[in-house]
Formats: C-alpha cells, structure tokens, sequence
C-alpha cells in the first residue's frame, strides 16, 4: 500500500477546475517531483492533499481518507506542507518559529529534534534569536523546511523550494533535501519548476500539463525521455 494514494482526483478553486482525475502515488522514504509548467496543476495538487481547497475523488494517507480531514487534521496524520514563498511568521525568532512546527506534537523530544535541525541548518542556530522576518531567502527556505521537520511528519509537501534562490544556494537545500530524506526515511513530494535538480534528486516524478498526469516514471527514466527533454530541460 502507498503511503499516499491520489486517484482520480479532480480539485480547483470556487467554480474552476485545475486537476482533471489526476491519479498519483508516494511509496515510505521515496521522493516524487511534479513537474510542469506555470499553471499545470502543482501546487493545487499539495493543497488538494493538505485540504485547503475542493477537492473530490480518492486521497487516501497510510490507508485514510483525507477527504473529510481539514488542512490542520492532515498536519496531525503526519503531512506537514512547506508552500511556496516559505510561510515563515516574520515576527517570531527563528526558535519560535521551530517550536511552532511542533505544535501538533506532545512527546519530550522536541529540544532534540531542534538540535537535529541545527546540524542540517547551522546558519539557522547562528541565528536563532534572529526574527524570521529579516533572514535571507534562502535562509527562510531552510527555516521553513526546519520547521517541517520538527512535526516529525511521515511526509513533507514542499512547494518550488528553489523558488527566487541563486544557484549555489538552490543547489545546497536540494542535497540538504536528500540528506534529511536518507536520514529520517521522510517521504517527499516536491513540486518543482527546475526539473534537472528535481530528477537528480527524486526517485519517480509525475509531469502534469493542464492539470492532468501527461507522463510519469522512474526520474531516471524521465531524464531520457524525449517529451520531458524538450519541454522542460531545456535541450
């Protein structure tokens, strides 16, 4: 049984419909990119799983359904969503912001968790005094996924974390990205517009085009696929 399990899924926004039966899967310590172009249906696919918006078909979690789960029941199963442009509270120091990703928690084990997060993150512990508010982005980026990983969730959506970083940067949370997925066995599903560092660091991926599954595999395969070359390599 998948971790997650999408199947025909159909969500949007009011009367318009972005995911037309969009069927997709997320196996235990895997991580699987969606990729497409602007509109394709990314990241309205992480809020169809996260229940912030419609959506009707079957998604089931660890063999639940989520359709009658709000976004904050959906955070205490154990999907903790990082959107895009961070969602860091600009107000509150970095710790805070950390001890606030483990809010649905109620074990003894935060502190350390907190440490865990320092060792991937050492810049996020020089400042952790620091408001969120005033880090750089790619400091918020590494906030955000740091205060993902404090719910100890089982899967973590994360939206475009590349998003408005520079290269070097970018390139620095995608292996932080695969480090805490070896590490903590944490299933990723990785919306991403940069399909080269997606496909190097994902085990299967999904491209959506107009708000439907157009080609899916292994990223291995993927890379050598002459649709997915052309249109979103670049070559």
């Amino acid at each position: 049984m998948p971790l997650l399990d999408l199947a025909r899924v159909t969500a949007g926004y009011g009367h318009r419909r972005v995911l037309h039966e969009v069927d997709l899967s997320v196996d235990e310590g895997e991580i699987v990119a969606i990729l497409g172009a602007n509109g394709a249906g990314k990241t309205t696919t992480l809020r169809a799983i996260s229940g912030v918006i419609q959506r009707v078909g079957q998604i089931t979690f660890l063999g639940r359904s989520l359709l009658g789960s709000s976004a904050s029941d959906t955070a205490r199963l154990g999907i903790a969503h990082v959107p895009e442009g961070r969602g860091t509270m600009g107000q509150l120091t970095v710790a805070e912001n950390l001890q606030l990703g483990a809010y649905v928690r109620r074990d003894h084990a935060i502190a350390a968790d907190m440490d865990r997060v320092f060792s991937y993150f050492p810049l996020l512990k020089e400042r952790r005094r620091q408001y969120a508010g005033t880090l750089s982005g790619g400091e918020q980026q590494m906030l955000a996924i740091g205060r993902a990983i404090m719910a100890r969730p089982k899967l973590v959506l994360l939206d475009e974390p590349s998003l408005g970083l520079a290269p070097l940067v970018a390139r620095s949370i995608f292996e932080l990205i695969g480090t805490i997925n070896r590490d903590l066995r944490t299933a990723v599903l990785l919306v991403e517009q940069n399909a080269v560092a997606a496909l190097d660091i994902s085990h299967r991926a999904y491209v959506l085009e107009a708000g439907r599954v157009a080609v899916s595999g292994a990223s291995a395969d993927l890379r050598a696929h002459d649709r997915v070359r052309r249109s979103y390599r670049g070559y």
